[in-house]
């Protein structure tokens, strides 16, 4: 079924997909599990391993560059929406499947936290691993599509083949 549909609709499909699972987890942890109500240091253990948190995200990745009032986060959301357009039309042009999968995953993601950064004018973070000691940043669904989406690129450019050995430019 899949090595029928075209690349570009896989990766509309991914964006669809990566979208609805982020903003859906969203919705049911904010309104349903009334998670918008949590306080700072409230958690509900789930695994020894993993908890889910309600932190709420200002900047970019990992908190980089916090949104300062409405003109920051106004700049955040046009950078991410110029980032949305280049990527679709990246996407539109795309003729591999796991490259059109990978943007589909970003731009799914992207526009995940988007939403969120119009709506709350900040984004919602709820998924926190530890270990030993050691933890990882509180992140959500649409950051899960993003990083899974720039791991399929990563992959599709080293398996794009290259020049043979031995070719000239010349």
């Amino acid at each position: 079924m899949i090595s029928r549909i075209a690349p570009r609709d896989l990766g509309v499909a991914c964006a669809a997909l990566a979208l609805a699972m982020d903003q859906g987890s969203k919705l049911l942890l904010l309104y349903v599990f009334h998670f918008i109500d949590m306080g700072p240091g409230d958690h509900v253990s789930v695994l020894p391993f993993f908890n889910l948190v309600m932190v709420w995200n200002p900047g970019v990745s990992y908190g980089l560059f916090p949104a300062r009032g409405p003109v920051g986060t106004a700049l955040i959301a046009v950078f991410s929406t110029a980032a949305v357009i280049g990527l679709g039309w990246w996407l539109w042009r795309a003729e591999r499947k796991v490259l059109a999968a990978g943007l589909g995953l970003v731009i799914g993601g992207a526009i995940g936290n988007l939403v969120d950064r119009l709506i709350y004018t900040r984004v919602a973070d709820f998924f926190h691993f530890y270990v030993r000691g050691y933890d990882w940043y509180v992140f959500n669904i649409a950051d899960c599509a993003i990083a899974l989406g720039v791991a399929a690129l990563l992959y599709d450019a080293m398996l794009r083949p290259g020049p043979q050995t031995g070719e000239t430019n010349g």
